[in-house]
């Protein structure tokens, strides 16, 4: 890995099949459900977005009170085992996430990889502490989230 990119790593399973897993995922209006409210998120692409590879969708969101807004781009579409989407214009200097769907007996895997670089490297990895905290926070809640919009969608239906 090159100096100065940094990588992180979260999963979870679900008791759910992959196509109702990734379903949700695919619905780009989900995203704001499952980012913690504090950030304060909001799509600015008009809903609903045709999630497939080359899509583009802008947001705006806090980073530690920051306004900023975000540019990204669905680099990799191959549903419903994995997508990549990929900042073009946003707080970080490089921005990867990678999620995988993996199908088990008892439901589905899912594995979350941010590869990123922090801006004005090597002065920027002096906040690498603080980022790193942020974004285990931020999956921690991503994954309750998740656990309660797909749990509740699956009592609903």
């Amino acid at each position: 890995m090159r100096r100065g990119v940094h990588r992180f790593r979260a999963g979870m399973t679900l008791p759910l099949p992959i196509d109702e897993t990734f379903a949700f995922f695919a619905d780009a209006g989900n995203l704001a459900k499952i980012t913690p409210p504090g950030m304060g998120f909001v799509i600015l692409t008009p809903l609903p977005i045709v999630m497939r590879e080359g899509t583009m969708i802008d947001y705006r969101l806090r980073v530690g009170g920051v306004p900023i807004t975000w540019k990204t781009r669905i680099a990799r579409w191959n549903p419903p085992h994995e997508f990549v989407d990929e900042q073009l214009k946003g707080p970080y200097r490089i921005w990867v996430h990678t999620h995988r769907f993996l199908p088990l007996a008892e439901g589905t895997e899912i594995h979350d990889e941010v590869t990123y670089r922090l801006p004005l490297w090597p002065l920027g990895d002096v906040a690498l502490p603080l980022v790193r905290r942020q974004l285990r926070s931020i999956f921690r809640y991503r994954e309750q989230a998740i656990r309660t919009h797909l749990m509740d969608r699956r009592k609903e239906g």
